[in-house]
This record gives structure tokens, sequence and C-alpha cells, in this order.
């Protein structure tokens, strides 16, 4: 590691560190172009962008960090955030599958893959992304909840009764706001317990 590389890294973190991310941002730029297959000054471009929300930006970063590192699960799975805030849900919805092929465990990108579907009203797919999701993180409360939203949109009734009482068994609130929002207080409320709130 050169002289140059290493301060302009301190810099960058330095930058990080306060605060000061368009300072950082630039301090990593120069770490890049410094060294080319530096991962570490791609992804800290990449979340930086990411985290003032210029998706387009931060897209590119992913796509570097990508080259540099293709089999990285968690990499496929950031670029397919970004691409689904973005708004671009079928090309997030390849990078969270690239992800899980290559980590199958990774339930955020099956959640991922679950809000994507959702976008898209691609809602059974949307129940089958939050079902894995659950599966694989099973006291996620909001992953329930649009798991039943989806079983609901999708007309899957026997499914979302299912969810509700498995989120009833620990997040009564969430079940509660489940069964209120899909219009189901007639036949599901009774299985809410009385509660203030």
């Amino acid at each position: 590691m050169n002289f140059e590389y290493r301060r302009h890294y301190a810099r960058a973190w330095l930058w990080r560190f306060l605060g000061h991310d368009e300072k950082a941002f630039a301090e990593y730029l120069i770490v890049h172009r410094l060294q080319p297959d530096d991962l570490r000054s791609a992804r800290h471009l990449a979340c930086i962008a990411a985290e003032m929300k210029r998706h387009e930006v931060a897209e590119r970063w992913f796509v570097e960090c990508l080259r540099l590192a293709p089999d990285d699960a968690d990499t496929h799975f950031n670029h397919g955030f970004v691409l689904e805030q973005a708004g671009r849900p079928r090309a997030a919805i390849r990078a969270f599958s690239e992800a899980l092929r290559r980590k199958p465990a990774l339930d955020r990108a099956c959640y991922g893959m679950g809000l994507a579907h959702a976008r898209l009203g691609e809602h059974a797919a949307a129940a089958a992304a939050f079902a894995r999701s659950v599966e694989l993180q099973p006291m996620h409360g909001e992953a329930y909840y649009l798991w039943g939203m989806a079983c609901h949109h999708a007309g899957q009734t026997e499914q979302l009764e299912n969810v509700v009482e498995r989120l009833l068994a620990f997040d009564a609130r969430s079940a509660a706001r489940l069964v209120r929002d899909a219009g189901r207080l007639d036949d599901l409320g009774p299985l809410i317990p009385e509660m203030p709130f």
C-alpha cells in the first residue's frame, strides 16, 4: 500500500466518522482511483451513496463491488436493496435471487424479494417470499404482517388465518393490525385478545 492511498483512506474514514459523508465520498473516490481493485473503497462508496439516497450512484458502485467480488451474497443483497428503493423491483428480484443462490439462508434477501414482488402486484409470489423469510427469521413481526397482507391480496384466506395465529404467539399488536388492515375483523377479530392499544 502506498502512502497516498493510506493518507486518503484515513481522511475518508475520519470524514465518515465525523458525519461528513460528501467529503468522505470524495476521499474514497480518490482511494479507488489510486487502487481500482480495492473492494473496501468501492463498498464504502456504494454504502455512502445508498445512505444519501443517490440510488443511481449507489447502483453503479454496487456493480463495481460485484465486479470485484462476484460471489459475495451480501453485496448482491445490497444491490437488490438499492434497486428496490430506486423503484426497479424486477431488477431487485434478480439481485435478491443471486444473493439467495449464494447464501440460501439470507432471510433479508427473501424479505426484499417479497417487497419487490408486492410492488409489482405479484402477491402470491410476495407471500411465498415472506413465508420463506419468516421460516428463516421466525420472530420477524413485520415480515409476518407483510406475509399476511400478501396472502390477503392474493386471495389466500386460509393462509392469512394461519399467519394471524402464528403472529399472535409473539406479537399480538401486529396480529391485530394485520386483521384490521386486511378487513377481517368480523371473522378473525375474535382471535385477537383484548388489549389496551
